[in-house]
């Protein structure tokens, strides 16, 4: 066939053969055929789509599936990645958290509640939350601190002399420095675990709450973790997501209040700032649709549990 010298196309519209297709397509990738099967076990029927109207079709069905169920969660921001596994791995089904900063405490934070109502729910919520989400506390905070100013120690006098040797005493002498002591000194009473009412004495309400909390933590610890969609293996995350080893390994989530410590978590908090931060809750791979539903068994567990969290953060005891 004779075709025409590029020069001669010069200021003319080439018209394309209706031999030729508009629209060019390809094979649906592993992740949308697994979520397919699934997709298609849930809505059973002949139906006729291209492959682009399967994509969002099997986009839509699984989007709306993981709305309904974490979709009333509102104290973090939420979203699932389907990851495309490479070398043959099988698909995986991530969960992440957007959220940045500090957690909104509440009324435990701002509220007129017994110091000791507030400390008892801070705690369980410090022993507790790391479960499903990424964030961190003050005892993680404290040991972050402790090699970043004062290369591991963890007393007045040793971190003091660690700080001279780093940058000299005279420099020490007239600076506003943190040690030890004067930060553990900024927290908060309710901060502070030995100020914590046993759950016996606190109000009725608020005990329920708290019961519910440990409920729900303990049916979501139970999960098999090699089904369970808050959990992970860093190793795992790094051979579905290359280059994240790049990011901080600080959690972007924090039970710090930010008014007392802002100066700390501005600076052990920089590399996130700048790399980003291990923001992932929980990344399960699934090597066929099947699992799929235990999947989701798992997302509705870690949905409740944080439900019985934002409850308790919605609760002023001093207010009902």
């Amino acid at each position: 066939m004779h075709s025409r010298r590029s020069a001669e196309l010069a200021g003319r519209s080439p018209a394309v053969s209706r031999d030729i297709p508009v629209l060019f397509d390809c094979p649906l990738a592993p992740h949308h055929k697994l979520i397919g099967q699934w997709v298609a076990a849930r809505t059973p029927g002949s139906q006729s789509l291209t492959r682009p109207e399967a994509r969002r079709h099997i986009e839509r069905v699984f989007s709306e599936a993981v709305h309904d169920v974490l979709g009333a969660i509102d104290m973090v921001d939420l979203r699932t990645v389907v990851l495309h596994g490479h070398d043959h791995g099988p698909p995986a089904i991530a969960i992440i958290c957007d959220s940045l900063g500090q957690l909104d405490l509440g009324w435990i934070e701002t509220g007129d509640a017994p110091i000791r109502w507030r400390a008892a729910i801070y705690k369980a919520l410090g022993e507790t939350l790391r479960r499903a989400l990424p964030i961190f506390g003050y005892d993680d905070l404290f040991e972050e601190v402790s090699m970043y100013y004062w290369e591991g120690e963890t007393d007045d006098e040793s971190a003091r002399q660690s700080m001279i040797d780093m940058y000299g005493p005279d420099e020490i002498e007239n600076s506003e420095m943190t040690l030890p002591s004067t930060m553990n000194a900024r927290r908060p009473e309710w901060m502070i675990s030995a100020n914590a009412a046993r759950p016996s004495r606190l109000p009725a309400r608020l005990r329920q709450l708290l019961s519910e909390l440990h409920d729900a933590h303990d049916a979501l610890a139970q999960s098999p973790r090699e089904l369970n969609a808050w959990d992970y293996d860093i190793e795992t995350v790094f051979e579905y997501v290359p280059g994240i080893e790049e990011c901080a390994t600080l959690p972007p989530l924090t039970l710090v209040p930010f008014d007392q410590f802002a100066r700390e978590l501005d600076d052990v908090g920089r590399h996130g700032m700048e790399m980003g931060f291990m923001d992932f809750c929980g990344l399960c791979p699934l090597p066929d649709a099947d699992r799929i539903d235990d999947w989701f068994a798992t997302l509705r567990a870690g949905a409740r549990f944080l439900a019985c969290a934002q409850a308790l953060l919605q609760f002023d005891p001093a207010r009902k």
